[in-house]
C-alpha cells in the first residue's frame, strides 16, 4: 500500500510538471515606454514582441540622424595682410618728371619776354623755367623744343601740364607740335616703420650701397633689377628714385624689404 501511495504521488507530481511545460508560450507584450524610462530623449518608442522578447524601434518616420559637421563650429579669419604689403600701402608718389619734345627751334629771349611766371639766366642755365598753377609744375624749355616737366605728382598731371606748357608756346607764334610725351622718372617715399642698422647693412652689401654720414646721413642703394636708387634712413623712410613706373616702385620695396627686415634694430 505504501509502494502504492508513493507511486501515485509520483505520477500526479509528474502530470503537473508535463502540462507546464506542454502550455503554449503566450506572447509578452512590452507596455509604451515613456522618454525617461527609455532614457532617449526625441522619439517615440513602441515595442516589437520576436519570440517572447521585447525589441524597441523607433515609430516616428521622418526621424533621420543628423550627421555632425565639424565646420560648423568654424569662425573665419580675415587674412592678414603681410608687411611686405603694409609697406607698399605707405608708397606715396612725390614728383614725377617727364619730357616731350616740340619739333621746333624756339626762341627762349622771346619767350620769356611774352610769358608770365616764368625766369631766363643764359648765365645759369641754358632754358627757360616756366610754371604752370593747375596743375602745379615747373617745366624746363630748351633751344631745341625739348621740354622736362616737372613737379606732378602722377601721370595725369604730368601729361595735363605739358600739353598746357606746349600750347602757351604754340600761341606765341611758333610751330609747335606734342611729341613723344614719356615719363622718366618717379619719386617716391615710404615708411617702413621700424629703424635699420645702416652700418651693418653697408658693409654686408658694400657692392650696392655706400654710406657716408658725416656728409648725408641717409645709405644710397643702388638697385640693379628694377633700376633704381634708394635713399635709406636709420628711421626706416627710404627715398625711391629712377622708377619709370608705379610698377617698378612697388617691385623695389618688395626687394628691398626682406633685406632691411634682416636689419632691424630690436
Amino acid at each position: 500500500m505504501e509502494v502504492s501511495q508513493e507511486n501515485r504521488v509520483e505520477k500526479e507530481h509528474e502530470g503537473s510538471i508535463s502540462e507546464l511545460y506542454s502550455t503554449p508560450k503566450t506572447p509578452i507584450k512590452a507596455q509604451n515606454c515613456s522618454k525617461e524610462d527609455a532614457g532617449v530623449s526625441g522619439t517615440n518608442l513602441s515595442s516589437q514582441v520576436v519570440n517572447g522578447d521585447v525589441a524597441l524601434t523607433p515609430t516616428n518616420s521622418s526621424f533621420t540622424p543628423q550627421p555632425l559637421n565639424p565646420h560648423n563650429s568654424m569662425t573665419a579669419l580675415t587674412p592678414m595682410p603681410s608687411a611686405s604689403t603694409q609697406a607698399k600701402s605707405s608708397i606715396k608718389l612725390q614728383n614725377c618728371v617727364a619730357t616731350v619734345s616740340l619739333g621746333c627751334e624756339l626762341k627762349l629771349l622771346d619767350i620769356y619776354c611774352r610769358t608770365r611766371y616764368s625766369e631766363y639766366n643764359p648765365a645759369r642755365f641754358q632754358g627757360v623755367v616756366m610754371k604752370i598753377l593747375d596743375p602745379r609744375a615747373t617745366a624746363l624749355v630748351f633751344r631745341s623744343g625739348k621740354i622736362v616737366c616737372t613737379g606732378t605728382r602722377n601721370e595725369h598731371d604730368s601729361y595735363v601740364a605739358a600739353r598746357k606748357i606746349a600750347r602757351i608756346i604754340q600761341k606765341l607764334g611758333f610751330p609747335a607740335k606734342f611729341l613723344n610725351f614719356k615719363i622718366q622718372n618717379f619719386i617716391a617715399t615710404a615708411d617702413l616703420r621700424f629703424p635699420i642698422k645702416l652700418e651693418a647693412l653697408q658693409q654686408a652689401h658694400g657692392q650696392f650701397s655706400s654710406y657716408e654720414p658725416e656728409l648725408f646721413p641717409g645709405l644710397v642703394y643702388r638697385m640693379v633689377r628694377p633700376r633704381v636708387v634708394l635713399l635709406i634712413f636709420v628711421n626706416g623712410k627710404m627715398v625711391i628714385t629712377g622708377g619709370k613706373s608705379r610698377t617698378e616702385i612697388s617691385e623695389a620695396v618688395d626687394v628691398i624689404y626682406p633685406i632691411l627686415r634682416s636689419y632691424r634694430i630690436s
